[in-house]
């Protein structure tokens, strides 16, 4: 079986922003998890036609399905050999956000020289140009025009888009990244922006990913051969070592007495956090889709990781029978201090905008007497202390981490 990739002739619906859509393709993808995603993998057929992947991002990306369900379902199918190449795809996942939680500075880096580059008008002109797709090269314009209208790409597309970005139209990475930002429905803090810094040939210095004509031809089914318009020996870009490595934040113990639970756009999933037993007196919501980018994010993108939450916070205020509301960050103090809460307690949220909010509001809780407490799951735990090179070495963990999957 193979899923279809969204449609753009006519009106788009993106997938259904909740865990039963995410379990039920899931469930539709596990048998093609093994040899036929190996070898189809790297096709994009364009949208519409049915491809080899597996359509489950923007459910890893929100925690609507963790990554160990999904693992252990295609290993229970096809073993880990037989899924060999799909599970590496999930580890990338796991080892991006490690390698950047090890590395936050690198985060507040990119915000601070992004909204730097926005102040040249002459470079924001040419980069808006390319983000409309009306640069001239087919290809490229199709795909920035894709991306806009339905919030996806395929995998091995996003590389060979910022590949061109950057050495053809010599482009910033960083606005390439802000741009993905904007539509993504899966847009993710680490494998985004470290994902275009690994093209750009500065994540992996001195090998950047190079798009190239033959490559494009051949993986999109002859749809697109951009010939002679490529720049494809290009010099990688140049970039300032990452800063300096740190160890994980700790994590205290699970606080007692009366507690509000907020779930949030980065983990939207109760399941596996150890809350058996605690008093939980209030739910609450936070989503900051506009805050993920300096560009405009797309309603779709928007309303999609709105709609995600939404649907959490329903099932999670039937289980604990109160109400869920989804607030901004600085009301969360009143929100808590309301419901008599002792302490606010939610999933851990990797760096990102959702940590930069958090991290923000703590002062404010704490201004109320209360202390925030972030759950990390054990998995995560387990996982992104071992992302402190590049990801062969990490990989090398994998059958030691496989036997610690559920």
């Amino acid at each position: 079986m193979t899923f279809n990739q969204p449609a753009i002739n006519g009106i788009f619906s993106p997938p259904p922003p909740t865990r039963e859509a995410g379990l039920a393709r899931l469930a539709a993808f596990i048998p093609q998890a093994g040899r036929a995603y190996a070898v189809g993998r790297n096709t994009d057929p364009g949208p519409g036609a049915p491809s080899a992947v597996s359509g489950l991002s923007p459910y890893l990306r929100h925690r609507l399905l963790r990554e160990t369900e999904v693992i252990s379902a295609v290993i229970a199918r096809h073993g880990a050999g037989g899924a060999e190449k799909f599970i590496q795809e999930v580890f990338w996942r796991i080892y991006w956000k490690g390698w950047l939680e090890l590395r936050p500075a690198l985060w507040t880096s990119y915000r601070q020289r992004l909204a730097a580059l926005r102040e040249d008008a002459a470079l924001m002109l040419r980069a808006e140009q390319a983000m409309r797709g009306e640069t001239g090269i087919g290809c490229f314009d199709a795909w920035a025009r894709e991306l806009a209208q339905t919030g996806t790409l395929h995998n091995h597309t996003r590389m060979w888009f910022a590949s061109i970005w950057c050495f053809t139209l010599k482009l910033p990475w960083l606005l390439g990244a802000d741009f993905f930002f904007q539509h993504l429905l899966d847009a993710d803090a680490a494998s985004n922006l470290l994902s275009w810094r690994w093209v750009a040939g500065c994540q992996t210095p001195n090998k950047p990913y190079i798009a190239r004509a033959a490559n494009i031809a051949h993986y999109t089914n002859g749809r697109f051969a951009p010939y002679g318009v490529l720049n494809e020996a290009p010099e990688p870009v140049a970039e300032p070592n990452p800063p300096a490595m740190q160890t994980l934040p700790a994590i205290d113990d699970l606080p007692r007495g009366k507690l509000a639970l907020l779930l949030h756009e980065d983990d939207l999933g109760a399941g596996g956090l150890a809350l058996s037993g605690m008093n939980i007196v209030a739910l609450g919501g936070l989503a900051l889709a506009a805050a993920r980018a300096f560009g405009p994010v797309s309603e779709q993108a928007a309303g999609w990781t709105r709609a995600a939450l939404a649907g959490s916070l329903s099932q999670a205020s039937r289980a604990y029978g109160l109400a869920a509301p989804v607030l901004a960050p600085d009301a969360l103090a009143a929100w808590a201090r309301d419901a008599g809460a002792e302490a606010v307690i939610t999933p851990y949220a990797p760096v990102g905008w959702t940590a930069d909010a958090l991290r923000a509001a703590e002062a404010k809780l704490h201004g109320a007497g209360l202390r925030l407490h972030r759950l990390r799951r054990a998995f995560d735990a387990r996982c992104w202390p071992l992302a402190r090179r590049g990801f062969f070495d990490f990989k090398a963990h994998i059958p030691a981490l496989l036997k610690e999957v559920p």
